[in-house]
């Protein structure tokens, strides 16, 4: 079994090294090639793959012309499994958001006792050490495995757009994939392996109202010329309650199975108020929800509008008395696990851009669209196996909980492989702060999982091999 000493040994310096990189995914670095970050990041990922005690291993980058890059380890199998597992992740950046705290930054990681802060090593810079030290691990003890790729790629902050075009291009190479293991979902405490049964869909798009062809003096035109910010107010409330935050466009909702509104109760019995136990609110801000399993499903399954950008507006430093020309709002809109996300973002485009409010300029552009996924049914061989791992790994059976944040990549592959049993875990558990300030890794949960996913690996290849 790895202990923490041996994954400071063998991955901290090098995981730390990756956290330095500002690997930026593209949607927030148009200029990545020119930079070169994402480009560096993978190389010293692959340098130090090529490292690894391994008996048959080969490590490439596959680069397709104006795709971000991706990582592939393909280890041979060491048992007569005939089947493929793949374990992904992917190592590209979300920014930085806003200023860290005293004595921590997002690309200068910093050890505070067994917690490494800093961007993207959580989300989801430590999968490739874990992946492959997971299979280390198997071989120095004997345990035979099946074949295995290593997955790691450069565009999932973006929505993942360059993911398909390598999978075909890879097709013939993966093979028969009966196994996949996602190792970028969440975790809801970090004292036992957490399973993903399901991931909200999201559509995101910039929406911008314009009245003005320039801006003009608000004491000259103001009560004339339309505010640009309140018609955009116009238009969102036809697709989202203000008094209540509920979304009113039909295609965005979706009948939540009994099976989860069970799961949320048991969750709530057992951890309280687990959706506020780390929320930062400000003192007196009531959160929304009647109790503790509807907050766990209002974060898991309801359809939700968060307006995450604004442009046209200046700082309140410089702000004059202007009647500005236009106001764009960056939406990002979550939706329920089973809703199709290009059905929602029809009807959103419907609901927002038929019969402007004072006969304003709606545009509507930047779209990134990506559907939900909900586990299937666990095959019995894999729910006895995550019952095993996690007690061989944390010593306490695994939990199931359903995430609010979006993995859109997921939904693809479950079509793309039907057959394959699929596993959604991670390490973004209490504290984490994935995409906002102070991300941390907890490295003892790190070494949980990696211990986890090498007991998965090895119950996949006795399965595929009785098969």
């Amino acid at each position: 079994m790895l202990t923490l000493a041996d994954f400071e040994r063998d991955a901290l310096e090098t995981l730390m090294a990756y956290g330095a990189i500002p690997c930026i995914s593209p949607t927030y670095d148009a200029d990545w090639v020119e930079n070169g970050h994402l480009e560096a990041a993978m190389g010293l990922l692959a340098d130090w793959a090529r490292a690894r005690r391994l008996a048959r291993f080969e490590v490439m980058i596959q680069r397709l012309e104006g795709r971000t890059p991706v990582l592939v380890v393909t280890v041979e199998a060491s048992g007569a499994s005939s089947g493929t597992a793949v374990l992904y992740g992917h190592m590209d950046k979300q920014p930085p958001l806003g200023d860290w705290s005293d004595g921590l930054a997002p690309f200068s990681p910093t050890r505070v006792g067994d917690r490494v802060y800093g961007r993207g090593l959580a989300d989801d810079g430590y999968s490739t050490f874990s992946a492959l030290l997971a299979l280390e691990d198997l071989e120095a003890s004997g345990t035979p495995h099946s074949r295995v790729i290593v997955l790691i790629e450069a565009s999932e902050e973006s929505g993942s757009p360059d993911l398909d075009a390598h999978l075909e291009a890879l097709a013939e190479h993966l093979g028969d994939v009966r196994f996949m293991v996602c190792l970028d979902s969440g975790a809801l405490t970090y004292d036992r392996l957490w399973v993903t049964s399901s991931l909200r869909g999201i559509v995101n798009f910039n929406l911008t109202v314009k009245v003005l062809s320039r801006g003009q003096h608000s004491g000259a035109v103001s009560g004339v010329a339309p505010s640009s910010f309140r018609l955009l107010r116009r238009l969102l409330d036809r697709v989202e309650d203000a008094s209540t935050g509920e979304i009113l466009v039909p295609s965005l909702r979706a009948e939540i199975p009994d099976a989860h509104v069970a799961a949320a109760a048991a969750t709530a019995a057992e951890f309280g108020d687990v959706t506020l136990t780390d929320l930062p609110l400000v003192d007196g801000v009531r959160p929304m929800g009647s109790d503790a399993a509807e907050r766990i499903l209002r974060s898991t399954w309801y359809p939700t509008l968060s307006v995450v950008g604004m442009g046209g507006v200046p700082e309140p430093a410089i702000a004059g008395n202007v009647l500005r020309p236009y106001t764009t709002a960056v939406l990002s809109f979550r939706l329920a696990p089973t809703t199709d996300a290009h059905e929602a973002a029809r009807a959103l485009v419907s609901a927002l851009s038929t019969d402007p409010p004072e006969g304003a300029s709606v545009e509507l552009d930047n779209f990134q669209i990506g559907d939900g996924w909900m586990a299937p049914p666990l095959q019995p061989w894999l729910a006895e196996a995550l019952g095993e791992a996690s007690s061989y790994a944390f010593g306490r059976e695994a939990g199931f909980t359903g995430e609010g944040g979006s993995i859109p990549f997921l939904a693809s592959l479950a079509s793309r492989y039907p057959r394959a049993a699929f596993v959604a875990t991670g390490v973004l558990g209490p504290d984490s702060n994935a995409h906002g300030i102070d991300e941390m890794l907890d490295l003892p949960s790190a070494v949980g999982v990696t211990n986890a996913l090498g007991h998965l690996l090895g119950a996949f290849c006795a399965e595929d091999e009785s098969a």
